[in-house]
């Protein structure tokens, strides 16, 4: 197998501080949280930014101070930014953090609509998805492949076939969210069974369903996304004391069944980054 990518998701959109007292806000806190996770074994930082009151934002110059704390302590990290922002936002909005300069390397691609319960809708239409995928193409940025459906997968092989989206297709499978597929083996290998042999994967999911879903894609041959924006716990009733207690988990976990770790520079060659 290859070496394991993993990616810590260190704050989103939703979780706060009355969640967990570690979730980051301001962009120092940012930059600790992302280093911390780096040095426990994380590749990439997914990132989300919010305003020193957490208020979610997609701006771009948050972006860029957040992005150049954390290169001032980890020059190496991949830094992968959400363009999912959050619920209402703009295309023009969501789209901000791939012009910057430089651009980043990966940015997430979301391939479909998610009723995330309640009144909450998530839109990502067709014509959306198109434009992403055609500015991230122009930016040089590789797509995160957000699927938290089989229609989703669907979606996105559907657009690569058209040109929209580039060989090789690297997916973030989400299981366990409201309206999306369930958190369950046969669920996972569904979904590894729709992607071209070409394409990588990374598995994450919410809450409780975290370790045995990232565990089962280890297992697999994918990687593996933990962090403070999905599971804000340890273990149950347990608050992580940080993202990096929540990645040293998934190494301890990968090294029990005799996969290494992938450092940045791995993390590139396997996405095809370079």
């Amino acid at each position: 197998m290859e070496k394991l990518i993993i990616t810590a998701a260190i704050c989103g959109a939703e979780v706060t501080k009355a969640h967990n007292p570690s979730v980051p806000y301001s962009k120092k806190e940012v930059g600790i949280e992302a280093e911390k996770a780096y040095l426990a074994g994380a590749s990439i930082i997914h990132l989300h930014v919010r305003n020193n009151d957490g208020t979610p934002t997609q701006n771009k110059e948050r972006f860029k101070v957040c992005i150049e704390e954390i290169k001032s302590r980890v020059p190496d990290v991949i830094i992968q930014p959400s363009t999912g922002g959050a619920i209402g936002m703009s295309n023009e909005e969501r789209l901000q953090p791939i012009f910057l300069e430089p651009p980043p390397e990966m940015a997430t691609l979301d391939c479909g609509t998610m009723n995330f319960g309640g009144d909450e809708i998530f839109i990502n239409t067709e014509n959306m998805i198109k434009l992403f995928a055609e500015e991230m193409n122009k930016q040089n940025v590789k797509p995160e492949l957000e699927c938290f459906d089989k229609g989703m997968v669907d979606m996105a092989l559907r657009l690569h076939k058209q040109g929209f989206i580039k060989d090789p297709m690297h997916f973030n499978f989400v299981f366990g969210v409201t309206g999306g597929i369930k958190a369950s083996t046969r669920d996972l290998i569904f979904l590894i069974n729709s992607i071209p042999k070409n394409s990588t994967y990374t598995v994450c999911a919410l809450g409780r369903y975290e370790f045995p879903m990232v565990t089962l894609s280890i297992a697999l041959g994918g990687h593996a996304r933990v962090g403070l924006e999905d599971n804000i716990y340890i273990s149950k009733g347990i608050l992580a004391r940080s993202n990096a207690e929540l990645v040293e988990k998934v190494v301890r976990i990968s090294r029990e069944i005799g996969r290494e770790i992938a450092s940045p520079h791995d993390a590139r060659r396997i996405l095809k980054l370079n």
